[in-house]
């Protein structure tokens, strides 16, 4: 069971600067929905957390390469010739010696990436956390937005997951090294064996920290007790979904055409969908504990800062749909309020005289409407828009002489 007192103290943390969505028909089914309604949002965000694993999938693939290249050029075997005479020096456990010092070069490198990698997983579990609560609410500058604000919370629980996972692999190339070189493997098979086991706690552990950190505001200590607060709330839940979430790497370690299939899968959609599967998941446990309640959600303020970042871009839309819209008449004119009585309308059955006087009526009509039209053309809602429209009335020049300069207009904007 979570710690109550933890989970509450996370309850007044959550980032603010975007109302939930109400989701009737469960998590698993709201993050399907997001998916396939939003597949192309799920594509780019895909795309730009690639960007930032570059250099760490570069790093162990480079491992892979240095190890064939010296592979092509050092004898490994333990005799040579075509007698098979014994080498001299022995080249017994060379290739697990040489194995070693690449681990330690490329995955040491790999570690330094892991903290480029971070923002990419920042960014992409901030987005698709918000894509799940607002159903479908994603910008590229809510991605980095997603970075400033988590980075650091993110960061530290990679970059400790990829220093252990960095012992790992040492410990391993130390057992395969001591055993071929005829050493004793109780000793090195069992190390291997707890480190493992210690990795992949440490793997699940991330994951929460993760999740607690691009959910809540809180500090190191407050992310370390959310974290194990919610992994110990739901052990069995969190290990089966661990699975499903990391089948594209599942697919990988298969090979064969299943490589090939897992790294079409990791290039379009695979981070997103181990990402998006995962929130999905925690924020299903947020819910369970500390969701807050519709109308604590209402009342909850928003930080000023972000209050007002979000009013000036809503401004800045509809500024921009305006201006897209081009510039109307019938906004720019000022028109009076109407009135019902300031021409008379035409009966079923009329004659010559009331004809005459409706257009006399009509006349008056549009002689008063663009004496007010005169009148308050130079009010502020009709300047200020007016102003919007101001450079594209300037003249443009063509750099060609002898020619008249044009204005920007609807007829010439085409040609």
């Amino acid at each position: 069971m979570a710690n109550v007192s933890t989970l509450q103290a996370l309850k007044a943390c959550e980032f603010t600067d975007y109302d939930r969505v109400p989701v009737q028909e469960g998590r698993w089914a709201s993050a399907w929905t997001v998916f396939k309604s939003n597949f192309g949002k799920v594509v780019m965000i895909n795309l730009l957390t690639l960007v930032f694993f570059i250099p760490l999938m570069a790093a162990v693939y480079l491992r892979g390469v240095y190890i064939n290249s010296l592979v092509s050029v050092y004898p490994f075997a333990a005799d040579i010739g075509p007698a098979a005479l014994p080498s001299d020096p022995g080249t017994l456990g060379m290739y697990e010696r040489l194995c070693m010092q690449a681990d330690m070069m490329f995955y040491a490198a790999a570690v330094v990436c892991s903290l480029l990698a971070s923002v990419g997983v920042s960014g992409a579990c901030y987005s698709l956390r918000r894509l799940l609560n607002t159903q479908g609410n994603f910008t590229v500058k809510g991605y980095f937005r997603g970075v400033k604000k988590c980075y650091f919370r993110v960061a530290v629980p990679v970059a400790a997951f990829m220093a252990v996972f960095f012992c790992t692999v040492l410990v391993n190339a130390w057992k395969d090294l001591t055993i071929a070189t005829g050493g004793a493997s109780g000793g090195p098979i069992t190390a291997t064996v707890f480190i493992i086991i210690f990795c992949v706690l440490a793997g699940i552990v991330c994951m929460w920290l993760i999740s607690v950190g691009v959910s809540y505001k809180t500090g190191p200590v407050g992310q370390l007790k959310g974290g194990f607060a919610f992994l110990f709330g739901s052990v069995i839940q969190t290990l089966f979904m661990l699975a499903f979430c990391f089948i594209p790497v599942w697919l990988l370690l298969i090979g064969g055409f299943f490589r090939v299939l897992a790294i079409i899968f990791l290039i379009f959609c695979g981070f997103s969908f181990t990402f998006l599967s995962w929130m999905g998941f925690s924020q299903w446990v947020f819910d369970a504990y500390i969701a807050p309640e519709p109308e604590e959600q209402k009342k909850r303020v928003k930080p000023e800062r972000d209050a007002a970042a979000e009013k000036a871009e809503e401004a800045r839309a509809a500024l921009g749909e305006i201006i897209a819209a081009g510039r109307s008449e019938l906004v720019a004119t000022p028109v009076p309020p109407l009135n019902a009585s300031a021409a008379p309308a035409l009966e079923g059955t009329f004659t010559r005289k009331d004809v005459a006087a409706a257009a006399q009526a009509r006349r008056k009509l549009e002689a008063d409407v663009a004496d007010y039209a005169a009148k308050h053309k130079n009010d502020k809602r009709y300047s200020d828009y007016e102003k919007l429209f101001a450079d594209r009335d300037k003249p443009l020049d063509d750099g060609r002489k002898g020619k008249k300069k044009k204005k920007i207009s609807a007829e010439n904007l085409l040609r």
